[in-house]
């Protein structure tokens, strides 16, 4: 499970305020990527708070409850849309996030600590840990933000464009989805730039 150690290493050298880092949605073929950042107090405590892909939803609205309601825990969220990650390509468009995340925190990080490789140009001092929502009780709470985030930006999606399934598969290319996307073609939240988006035969009918 994951603790405190890496922040505590940061901490011991004098560095206060360390913010975990992590996001949501890189593979979908629709909608954002989010990431959040978080600052966790020095003694935080969080039984079966995990990388979010190994928690239930169900479970993740009850911890991202916990975590955004407390006053303690500093935390932001941010967004890349599926313009700018045609655009920039989803690499970049997720550091974009993870920059905007770390920049809306009050107070801002003196390090940042983010999940996988570092980042080129981050404007934060930052290690990256692969793997780190295993590992970093911060950058898991980042998970679970991000990720309780995005889905229900796809919920909302999901009223707009019923007949894509986004509430079901978040976006993601299940059958059903590409099934969907060959009967109707991509919207307008659908990335062009993925295989699977670019590839159809079908007109792209922007609605």
């Amino acid at each position: 499970m994951p603790d405190l150690s890496l922040e505590k290493a940061h901490q011991s050298r004098g560095i206060k305020r360390v913010a975990g880092i992590d996001e949501a949605g890189r593979g979908p073929l629709a909608g954002p990527v989010a990431a959040a950042a978080v600052i966790l107090p020095k003694k935080f405590k969080c039984p079966g708070l995990d990388d979010s892909k190994k928690i239930s939803p169900a479970r993740r609205e009850v911890l991202y409850a916990r975590i955004t309601d407390d006053p303690s825990i500093f935390w932001a969220v941010a967004t890349a849309d599926c313009d700018e990650i045609d655009r920039l390509n989803i690499l970049r468009a997720t550091h974009l996030a993870m920059r905007r995340a770390a920049e809306a925190l009050d107070p801002v990080p003196e390090h940042c600590i983010i999940d996988g490789l570092p980042v080129k140009n981050f404007p934060i001092p930052h290690d990256g840990v692969v793997k780190g929502d295993g590992l970093s009780l911060s950058i898991a709470a980042a998970s679970i933000i991000a990720k309780v985030t995005r889905d229900r930006i796809m919920h909302a999606l999901d009223q707009e464009f019923p007949q894509y399934g986004f509430a079901k598969h978040q976006g993601y290319g299940t059958k059903a989805h590409l099934e969907a996307l060959r009967i109707h073609g991509p919207c307008r939240h659908h990335r062009r730039s993925f295989q699977p988006v670019a590839q159809l035969t079908l007109p792209f009918g922007w609605t």
